[in-house]
């Protein structure tokens, strides 16, 4: 069953911030995930949730989606983004691909 993380991101230094967006990708990668959404533009439709630049992203499960997140190879994109981006991130199962 796929899993999708959904993220919001606020960047306080778009130049230093390159260096965690390439490291992120490369340890996304390496747990078969793949970017859907990647800062596009968007509408709030309803409420008042108000998100600055949201991410999203698929993973084949949740097992990889969280080792992934708790991997190596992503701890070092975080310590890259440290003090110039704050995230909010969520893990969600998806539906099964045959429904």
């Amino acid at each position: 069953m796929p899993a999708f993380v959904i993220v919001n991101t606020r960047v306080t230094d778009p130049t230093r911030v390159q260096k965690y967006r390439d490291l992120a990708e490369q340890s996304v990668k390496q747990f078969g995930g793949k970017y859907l959404v990647r800062g596009a533009s968007l509408s709030v439709l309803e409420g008042s949730y108000h998100p600055e630049r949201l991410v999203l992203l698929e993973f084949p499960t949740v097992d990889q989606a969280e080792a992934w997140y708790s991997s190596e190879a992503y701890a070092e994109a975080k310590q890259a983004r440290a003090g110039i981006a704050e995230f909010d991130m969520v893990l969600i199962e998806g539906l099964p691909q045959h429904l």
